[in-house]
């Protein structure tokens, strides 16, 4: 069948991953055809495999680009300084990077599960990396005598769970500005570490 019209390669390849981040965030993977797919793209079912091999790459080239994206973000961002002003910067990027990407960080976080083994292993260490960033800050703090914490590794996955919450609720039009919520996260991040 051929192309449809208004169908061009550098076009048609970020519709269909915007396409899929969308409809898997709002659907989830298990439910989202690649069908829906391209009809969300208007392109022939069997023009997305010009784009992606099968679904499962699809999510996890989604996966992946997130990932990379907040990694270089978060090294252009960390710097020197004592761990309580990197603890500071951290709360405050980890928010900023992702209140605008709400389908991204839901499809990262929930769909986990949905990527096969080989892939999750390339995932997880990349979600390895940040989370490890975080733990460097609190272990240099305890070392500093700034934090008091019980386990550094537990409480670098809980404030990361607290930090990504905010893009389940957050809303433009909402009450808070960003520096606001930023402000009022880092005073429970503070505390939570005795700082």
């Amino acid at each position: 069948m051929a192309r449809k019209q208004g169908s061009h390669s550098g076009t048609t390849g970020p519709k269909v991953r915007a396409a899929a981040l969308r409809l898997i965030a709002r659907y989830g993977f298990a439910a989202v055809s690649m069908r829906q797919i391209a009809t969300d793209v208007g392109v022939q079912v069997g023009a997305l495999y010009n784009y992606t091999p099968d679904k499962q790459s699809l999510l996890y080239d989604l996966m992946h680009s997130h990932m990379a994206e907040l990694l270089t973000a978060w090294d252009q961002e960390a710097t020197a300084g004592t761990a309580f002003a990197r603890l500071e910067r951290f709360t405050r990027f980890h928010i900023r990077f992702h209140l605008p990407r709400a389908d991204q960080v839901f499809v990262s976080y929930m769909e986990l599960r949905n990527l096969s083994p080989d892939n999750f292993t390339k995932i997880e260490a990349m979600r390895r990396i940040y989370e490890d960033a975080l733990d460097d800050i609190l272990r240099a703090g305890e070392a500093e005598g700034q934090f008091i914490i019980a386990d550094s590794r537990i409480t670098t996955m809980g404030l990361i769970a607290l930090l990504t919450g905010v893009s389940n609720w957050y809303r433009d039009d909402g009450r808070l500005s960003v520096g606001e919520i930023e402000k009022i996260y880092w005073d429970m991040v503070r505390k939570s570490v005795s700082a």
